[in-house]
């Protein structure tokens, strides 16, 4: 399931921006129809154009996502579940995985899907996503608050860090694959449950929400 809904405040028309002429709903798209192991490649999306640019790439849009998981409050949860549910009612089938491939996350790899699927079956797991480590510059336990005029740290235990070697590794998500069980998703109605795994991929990869990102990913895909 690809999401890729029409509004987005930080970059306008996000899921339609271009890198290197090809957009990031396209690129998300391709790269999903060419894993032949995939049976079905559904777009979930409220907006004409971007139906229209994901099926010239391979997406099938058998229907529109509703207004009501079109805003900035919807969770991505509740979006994947309904795609869910309607795939299976247009194609008259139950699909046991279910794999969301975000359009903001452009230098997936085809491994990169395979490797989170691949631990979700062997593992046994109810869901997998892939993650990136976090920088320890950012870590919550180096990090500030502001109240007023006066600063403190997150959380009280930041105090006593005086060496990154102190930290223990925290990882952030990527957007560059989830999978989940039926079960877990439709049943549980949850992507991260106590039985979630982690595929960790220590190499570049940018998560756009900011013209910013949309740059760096420009850079890195133009190497």
């Amino acid at each position: 399931m690809i999401p890729a809904r029409g509004g987005s405040k930080g970059v306008p028309r996000k899921n339609l921006c271009k890198i290197n002429e090809v957009s990031l709903v396209a690129r998300a798209s391709k790269i999903a129809v060419s894993l032949k192991w995939i049976d079905k490649v559904v777009l979930s999306t409220d907006d004409a154009e971007i139906a229209e640019e994901g099926h010239k790439y391979g997406a099938e849009v058998p229907f529109l996502r509703p207004s009501e998981l079109a805003g900035d409050t919807a969770k991505s949860v509740d979006v994947w579940r309904h795609a869910l549910v309607e795939a299976e009612k247009y194609y008259n089938t139950n699909y046991e995985i279910s794999i969301l491939l975000e359009p903001t996350s452009p230098l997936r790899k085809p491994e990169h899907i395979k490797n989170t699927v691949d631990r979700l079956v062997k593992g046994g797991y109810d869901s997998v996503l892939t993650v990136s480590e976090t920088d320890s510059k950012y870590h919550p336990l180096k990090q500030l608050v502001i109240k007023g005029d006066r600063v403190g740290y997150y959380g009280d235990a930041g105090q006593d860090i005086v060496a990154r070697q102190q930290l223990t590794a925290v990882y952030h998500r990527n957007g560059a694959a989830y999978a989940v069980t039926r079960k877990c998703l439709v049943e549980q109605k949850t992507t991260i449950g106590p039985n979630t795994s982690a595929v960790i991929i220590d190499e570049p990869l940018v998560n756009i929400d900011t013209l910013q990102d949309l740059k760096k990913a420009q850079f890195l895909l133009c190497r």
